[in-house]
């Protein structure tokens, strides 16, 4: 037996080294990797709740163990037999006590996390608005104070605040870039917040996280972070050598179907408030992006 549990702990811990060291690689578990306030304050709640967690799962692995060898049937043990005995209230209040004290604990960080992540990461600098719609299968980004718009990619400036407007003109789907932050639904009829922000230029990964039919696994997109001199660089370029995205271009590209990154230097004014409407946002403004947000997702609809 103790060969065995010799054996055990050499395989858990070479499990756990492998797990530890693949970490280490940059590209691999982008969710440890954060790039942005919004992302590293998630991580901060990640790594608590594995502590919280750790302090129930660790002692209860060591105790099963436990009576796994103290207890086991074998000729000679000497383990108390004690076939009358019936509860403990000192072990009971251990075992309710202290999993009620981690989750009032986890509850309060969660609820903490959650209420700074409705305001812009930083207030010292102004923030701005991508609205984003989801379509099979593909993603488009538009931009209402600069009247641009994007399919399967956007670019941000670094160390600004970004509101990510969100909607749906198909399926249900949830938008996520894993260094800069958690993901969001975007929802056909409805317009949901999220702020990011990147701290430093670089290439961030997003993706659909939902399934939505055989195209979904090329739901898939790329959050390019520039300075801001680049960024309205870049902004400048796609209005001056950019097609115009039309109402008869936005239909045919609504459609199902899988699409390249492409740009376009303006598209119809209101587009995005009307893709909420037509999907029956005029009946849902109680669960749309309210106050300040909703004066956001208004704004393409006064230029």
């Amino acid at each position: 037996m103790r060969k065995w549990i010799r054996s055990a702990k050499l395989s858990y811990l070479a499990l756990l080294g492998m797990v530890l060291l693949a970490g280490c690689e940059k590209n691999n578990y982008l969710v440890l990797n954060p790039q942005g306030p919004v992302a590293q304050e998630e991580l901060r709640l990640i790594i608590i709740s594995v502590i919280l967690t750790a302090i129930v799962i660790l002692p209860v692995i060591a105790i099963f163990v436990y009576i796994l060898v103290r207890y086991r049937d074998k000729p000679g043990n000497k383990a108390p037999y004690q076939p009358e005995w019936a509860d403990s209230k000192v072990l009971e209040i251990i075992w309710w006590g202290i999993p009620v004290v981690i989750i009032a604990i986890l509850g309060y960080f969660t609820a903490q996390t959650t209420l700074n992540l409705t305001k812009p990461p930083v207030k010292d600098v102004k923030p701005m608005v991508v609205q984003v719609t989801s379509m099979n299968w593909k993603w488009m980004f538009t931009y209402p104070e600069k009247n641009i718009a994007t399919v399967n990619y956007a670019e941000i400036p670094a160390g600004v605040p970004v509101q990510f407007i969100l909607t749906s003109d198909s399926n249900i789907n949830s938008f996520w870039v894993p260094q800069l932050g958690g993901q969001e639904y975007t929802m056909p009829g409805m317009s949901l917040g999220l702020w990011l922000q990147a701290d430093k230029t670089g290439e961030y990964f997003g993706s659909g996280a939902n399934f939505t039919g055989k195209g979904f696994a090329h739901m898939q997109f790329r959050v390019k972070s520039v300075s801001q001199a680049d960024f309205d660089k870049w902004a400048a370029d796609v209005k001056k050598s950019s097609p115009v995205l039309t109402k008869d271009g936005y239909k045919k590209l609504s459609a199902p179907s899988l699409e390249k990154e492409l740009s376009f230097s303006s598209y119809p004014k209101g587009l995005f408030q009307d893709i909420v409407n037509k999907n029956g946002g005029e009946y849902y403004q109680h669960m749309n992006n309210m106050g300040d947000n909703n004066a956001m997702t208004s704004m393409d609809t006064k230029k």
